[in-house]
């Protein structure tokens, strides 16, 4: 099997996957999902065994960082088998990070298993502290159980970035009630604008949309931001605040587009490729897949063929008061 590395039309190397492996979760947030969703059938998504295949494929094509994602991860039953066979991976040199991004209710009950499945660094995402807006925004979630998820996480030795979406209007008032709560136990930030994924209403998206330039004067106002070089593999860029040490990541899809470094590509658990989050462009690897159950060479001939057609860029804009580039698929089909 060929295993040059995956190298898009504009000369970006693809080093990063964020594999989706449910489309359900056990929250609702107003800016992910409606609030009654309709799931796909099981035979639709691809198996344990399949993802591991299709893992695998791009990590031999030269995917270093591998980033599982959902819906709700840690909702897919038996997955911790999945992340047990990807540990081959990091032990052979192949894969340097193998991470996830969680809502953080189920972490109470695996964060130990995680650690020993060689992820050393999880992001969680949290928009409040207040457990009523919790409540609201998750519209069934429980703020208490996601915090005893981080402590389990913080007892197993894993490294935590929280993933704050800024939601004007919702949390602008806990901007700094959020940082210091951060500071103090020791947890990397990142503020993320709200995206125009999924029929949600362009009214509501508008209404949502707090644009991180503000964000970051009013951290200003009481901070000193040092800009930071250091990049994680994604499309956030970082800041420390020399009061407390801590750094302060901003990923700007609206408002600075980081498409010029994107590196990465995103896999649904149906096994459809996006080149780019906000482009309906895809490709469907699960056909190859399936196809040839016992020979991975026509899935990776899919996978290269599916890079050649990766876009410059998205295009995102809420310059025009309008959702422009609204996508018609939900963030938790895409993974998040």
């Amino acid at each position: 099997m060929e295993t040059r590395p995956l190298i898009d039309p504009f000369q970006r190397p693809v080093t990063y996957l964020r594999l989706s492996v449910t489309d359900r979760c056990d929250f609702r947030c107003s800016y992910c999902m409606s609030e009654e969703m309709t799931f796909l059938p099981k035979k639709e998504l691809l198996s344990l065994e399949e993802l591991d295949r299709m893992a695998s494929a791009f990590i031999s094509l030269g995917v270093r960082k591998l980033r599982i994602t959902g819906g709700e991860p840690l909702v897919r039953r038996d997955i911790l088998s999945f992340f047990r066979a990807m540990k081959r991976h990091l032990d052979s040199g192949a894969l340097d990070e193998l991470t996830l991004t969680t809502n953080g209710s189920q972490l109470d009950r695996f964060a130990g298993e995680l650690a020993d499945a060689g992820v050393r660094r999880v992001n969680i995402s949290l928009d409040t502290l207040d457990p009523d807006k919790f409540a609201g925004i998750t519209r069934r979630g429980r703020l208490d159980k996601v915090l005893r998820g981080l402590d389990a996480a913080q007892e197993a030795g894993l490294r935590i970035k929280i993933n704050a979406v800024a939601l004007k209007g919702f949390n602008e008032d806990e901007l700094f009630s959020l940082t210091d709560w951060c500071a103090r136990r020791g947890l990397d930030l990142t503020w993320i604008e709200v995206m125009p994924m999924g029929d949600m209403g362009e009214e509501d998206r508008l209404g949502q949309y707090w644009p991180l330039s503000d964000l970051r004067d009013r951290l200003a106002e009481r901070y000193t931001l040092t800009p930071l070089a250091e990049r994680t593999g994604g499309p956030a860029r970082y800041v420390r605040l020399e009061q407390t040490g801590q750094k302060v990541g901003f990923i700007t899809p609206l408002s600075h587009n980081f498409c010029e470094s994107c590196n990465r590509v995103r896999m649904t658990c149906t096994g459809e490729l996006y080149m780019c989050l906000g482009q309906e462009d895809r490709a469907d690897l699960r056909a190859p897949l399936r196809a040839h159950p016992d020979d991975d060479a026509a899935l990776v001939a899919a996978i290269r063929e599916a890079i050649s057609h990766k876009p410059k860029g998205h295009d995102f804009d809420y310059s025009r008061e309008r959702a422009d580039g609204q996508m018609s698929r939900h963030m938790s089909h895409t993974g998040g």
